[in-house]
């Protein structure tokens, strides 16, 4: 069953809510903004091994404690924001999770200063199958299986896939004009 379909089934409310929010505003539409791409990017990494459920409950809390997701402060965390994530209830406390945000957040500013945003550097790699995008993540960033990068690069419109082509949303993320549109 995809998401799409299963969305509409999701009881009690709160939890239809929490993911057709994602779903229908989010999954899939391209990210133009560097901090917003190393969010989701962080989101996307934190979901492993758990359910995405898990994840969008939490993150006003990674957006809390990963400094609005902002790329040069996190690259910026010290050893004291290190623990003090390993302590925050509002996020996953996984030490490899919290070392990778930091660590790819100072990857970024690499790429910021080689091809001017992190954006650029997608665009600069696109277009390249699944395969390829999995081998160059796990080249340059820390954490990121095939999974994490799949589903990051579908989430964000480089990888077709988030919606069923029946669905509603679909249409509003062609729109959107993705990356994967007329590769």
């Amino acid at each position: 069953m995809s998401y799409c379909s299963a969305i509409p089934n999701m009881q009690p409310e709160e939890r239809k809510a929490l993911h057709k929010n994602y779903h229908d505003n989010h999954y899939g539409f391209p990210i133009n903004d560097d901090n917003e791409l190393f969010g989701r990017l962080i989101l996307e990494i934190n979901q492993a091994g758990l359910s995405w459920e898990t994840i969008l409950k939490k993150e006003d809390g990674f957006r809390n404690a990963y400094a609005n997701f902002d790329v040069n402060k996190v690259a910026n965390f010290t050893e004291s924001d290190r623990e003090r994530l390993l302590q925050d209830a509002g996020i996953i406390r996984n030490k490899l999770k919290v070392n990778a945000a930091i660590e790819n957040a100072k990857t970024i500013l690499q790429l910021q200063q080689e091809f001017g945003s992190f954006e650029k550097w997608l665009e600069h790699h696109h277009p390249k199958t699944k395969a390829e995008w999995i081998k160059l993540f796990k080249k340059t960033f820390k954490f990121t299986g095939g999974e994490i990068v799949g589903e990051f690069l579908m989430s964000i419109g480089y990888l077709q896939g988030a919606h069923d082509t029946s669905c509603a949303v679909h249409a509003k993320v062609l729109k959107s004009n993705p990356k994967w549109v007329g590769q």
